[in-house]
């Protein structure tokens, strides 16, 4: 059994069906024996924007991470804090909360992201 959080994009390329999702790791979201979870992060990213006009995605995120089976991940206020302590390697605030998630909780992270690797975290290339 694995641990996986998916990056916001991931999880678009999985409700998409994308090409760029790797087959393992879409062999591994299916695998019913892991845990996949999604963050408030990233449902916060994608509202934002879709209000934007910079991303067109289904609205009602949450029934869709629902439907699909995936845990969803809160955000606490030790994830924020553990956030905004990291190193200031990657800027985006989204992708930062999500490493911090991903440490404090012992997760997976599957990113395409390469500059995430940077941080102390175990990671799942995406694109394989």
């Amino acid at each position: 059994m694995q641990r996986i959080l998916l990056d916001t994009h991931v999880l678009l390329w999985w409700l998409a069906d994308a090409p760029q999702l790797g087959p393992r790791c879409k062999e591994l979201i299916t695998d019913r024996r892991n845990l996949i979870f999604v963050s408030a992060a990233t449902t916060w990213e994608i509202s934002i924007k879709i209000a934007l006009n910079k991303l067109i995605a289904p609205d009602d995120m949450d029934s869709i991470v629902e439907d699909e089976g995936f845990d969803k991940l809160p955000i606490t206020l030790y994830h924020g804090q553990l956030a905004g302590t990291l190193p200031p390697l990657h800027r985006d605030p989204f992708d930062r909360m999500l490493i911090a998630q991903a440490q404090a909780e012992g997760l997976t992270l599957m990113t395409g992201d390469d500059h995430i690797a940077q941080y102390k975290l175990r990671i799942r290339d995406a694109r394989k």
